[in-house]
């Protein structure tokens, strides 16, 4: 309700601005056709009381402006003194159009009741003016009624502006709250889409690693002449990967208690893009060719961006490994004109044909569908398919250069 109000009394305030303007263009007409001696010197005395008072209102309403409107009172001693204009300049004078203000100011004020009241005293004042001042001459009917006429017209625009205005802000206050609630369900969605991809590229990824080497033990253990050695190799792996299953959840809950980094803080991302396929080469035996120096010219990446381009570059390997039946992964990073392009690509046998994201979300296959959410947060383009060469997949990540200093507010949609 404080906009609303505030709103309000700028209008009112508006009003005796509109009354000043009316006083200053009207008063010289006035002076000249009131009656010499001491008629040019009522005329005058009203303006220049209406006036001030106006003035006074005007230029000091945080002042005085929230005593009119708690008291009535107030608006209706200004009416009465006001009819000392009219009686002074005659209701036949454009002075005398200053009345219309009152009923519209009671109508923004004081809502519906106070405009009726208004409308009708000062309809009243005209009236008594009109037939005092015109007694000794017939005066057309439509004469008489015509300021009175406009001062209801003004007391009912002045209520029903404050009606529009005021259901204007109540809607406003539930649209922002209806988007509050939008904007905290899309925080939330954000963070459960966020935790689902940390979830899948790390403890997924290694519980996975874990119920194979735990296949691996029993068949091994059920075979007919078990190797006791090779049995302790097996069950050291399981232990490693249920001991590393428990680092990453730990990290992970580290992370999400963590507090964000502050901007403009940057991650060595080269360094731990070649440690990440080192590691992955250690643990695979797959050979990858490994040609993502840090491109010239290319300056250091925030580290949100390079987080997401070294979990990208992470699920692709993995995927390369366990569905593409892949013997070589080529990982290259350089720059092409105004964007940084990194690529991962496999000589596996490729993605089915006519494969979607909303597939492999329904398929339980959500590794894809997080490259695509990270390169969306980053403000990147992501190509997921064959690309130029004859067989495998390639995932191919280009971020405009601009992005890396400036990051862009409306990043483009990624493509797939």
């Amino acid at each position: 309700m404080k906009i609303q109000v505030s709103a309000l009394q700028a209008m009112c305030r508006q009003v005796f601005g509109f009354r000043l303007a009316m006083i200053a263009i009207a008063a010289p007409a006035a002076l000249l056709h009131a009656a010499p001696g001491v008629g040019v010197r009522l005329v005058g005395a009203a303006v220049v009381v209406t006036f001030m008072v106006s003035y006074v209102l005007f230029r000091d309403w945080e002042r005085f402006g929230p005593l009119l409107l708690r008291h009535p009172s107030l608006l209706a001693a200004d009416t009465l003194f006001g009819s000392l204009l009219l009686i002074s300049a005659g209701p036949d004078t454009t002075l005398a159009y200053v009345s219309v203000c009152t009923p519209l100011l009671a109508g923004l004020a004081y809502s519906w009741r106070g405009a009726a009241f208004f409308a009708s005293l000062q309809s009243l004042i005209l009236l008594l003016v009109h037939a005092t001042l015109k007694a000794d001459r017939h005066a057309p009917v439509a004469e008489a009624l015509l300021l009175p006429g406009l001062c209801v017209i003004s007391g009912a625009m002045g209520s029903t502006l404050r009606n529009l205005m005021l259901r204007f802000g109540a809607a406003t206050q539930a649209l922002t709250a209806v988007q509050a609630r939008l904007a905290a369900a899309e925080a939330v969605s954000a963070e459960r889409a966020r935790l689902a991809r940390e979830m899948h590229d790390s403890v997924a990824k290694t519980l996975y690693g874990v119920a194979l080497a735990a296949d691996g033990l029993a068949a091994t253990a059920s075979a007919q002449a078990p190797d006791p050695a090779r049995i302790r190799a097996q069950a050291d792996l399981v232990s490693r990967s249920a001991r590393r299953a428990a680092a990453e959840s730990r990290e992970l809950l580290r992370d999400l208690r963590r507090e964000p980094a502050p901007d403009g803080a940057q991650a060595p991302l080269w360094p731990e893009l070649h440690a990440c396929i080192r590691d992955f080469t250690t643990r695979t035996a797959m050979k990858v060719t490994y040609a993502a120096p840090p491109p010239p010219g290319v300056p250091a990446l925030p580290a949100p961006l390079a987080r997401h381009l070294l979990s990208i570059t992470a699920e692709a390997l993995e995927n390369a490994h366990r569905h593409a039946s892949a013997t070589h992964v080529d990982v290259r990073a350089a720059v092409h004109g105004e964007l940084l392009r990194l690529s991962v690509h496999d000589d596996g046998r490729g993605l089915p044909p006519g494969t979607t994201l909303e597939q492999l979300r329904e398929s339980g296959h959500f590794g894809l569908l997080g490259m695509v959410e990270r390169a969306a947060q980053m403000g990147a383009r992501i190509r997921i398919g064959r690309g130029g060469h004859e067989r495998g997949t390639e995932v191919r990540v280009e971020i405009p250069l601009r992005s890396l200093t400036h990051p862009d507010p409306d990043p483009a949609p990624p493509r797939s």
